[in-house]
């Protein structure tokens, strides 16, 4: 069975990663980007790019209506965030972050359900709490929260540790991170990439909510041929 993904984030270092491998995936039919701005190149014939301004008020009833139009062509389509700051977080105010991962973020994922789309995949962090001291963790545990809140009847919930294979991450520190077992150490980006397939491919998964760390993370990877 063929399959749509409308997806936000998809020009930054983890969501190129789901891109790419969505576009290598066979029964991927089509991928398209809900960017800011225009970028110069996609990856493949099947993925196209909707420019909408994230920060107007009607953005969500724009992602609305763009899901509806996948939804009507007959295939699933699924949504997908891959949305994050990153290493630059430390250089953001907590409203600035608020604004993107939960205001922007939050109106994606209500245009998606609004249009029709009843499968999430969102990406964020490990160990994400709303009740952390930490502020990029909180704030990410408000994004989870929000996400939620919008009634998918599936939403799987991405909390990798440190990426390696992200230019955001120095190369030492990846390094580092595999001497650390489990969820906190290091995860390839590829992988969290081939994940998010593995999720969409995977259409009779159950109902409900879902998290995905690295070992699952990695698990899921590998099950894609």
């Amino acid at each position: 069975m063929t399959f749509r993904v409308l997806i936000i984030g998809g020009t930054g270092q983890v969501g190129a990663a789901v891109v790419r491998a969505l576009a290598a995936e066979p029964s991927c039919a089509e991928v398209v980007m809900v960017n800011r701005r225009a970028i110069s190149a996609t990856t493949g014939s099947r993925v196209r790019q909707v420019v909408l301004d994230t920060a107007a008020a009607q953005f969500p009833a724009e992602v609305s209506k763009l899901a509806q139009d996948m939804v009507a062509q007959g295939d699933p389509v699924y949504g997908a965030s891959c949305v994050g700051v990153g290493q630059g977080s430390m250089k953001w105010s907590e409203e600035e972050l608020k604004a993107l991962e939960i205001g922007v973020v939050g109106g994606f994922a209500r245009g998606c359900r609004a249009g029709g789309i009843a499968r999430f995949a969102l990406l964020s962090a490990v160990g994400s709490s709303a009740k952390s001291s930490i502020r990029y963790v909180r704030v990410m545990g408000l994004k989870e929260e929000t996400v939620q809140a919008t009634g998918f009847q599936r939403l799987a919930i991405f909390r990798p540790g440190i990426i390696a294979g992200n230019a955001h991450t120095p190369r030492y520190v990846a390094w580092l991170g595999r001497l650390i077992p489990g969820r906190f150490g290091t995860i390839e980006q590829d992988d969290i990439g081939r994940a998010f397939v593995a999720e969409f491919v995977s259409s009779s998964a159950p109902n409900g909510v879902v998290y995905f760390e690295n070992g699952a993370m990695r698990q899921r990877s590998r099950t894609l041929k």
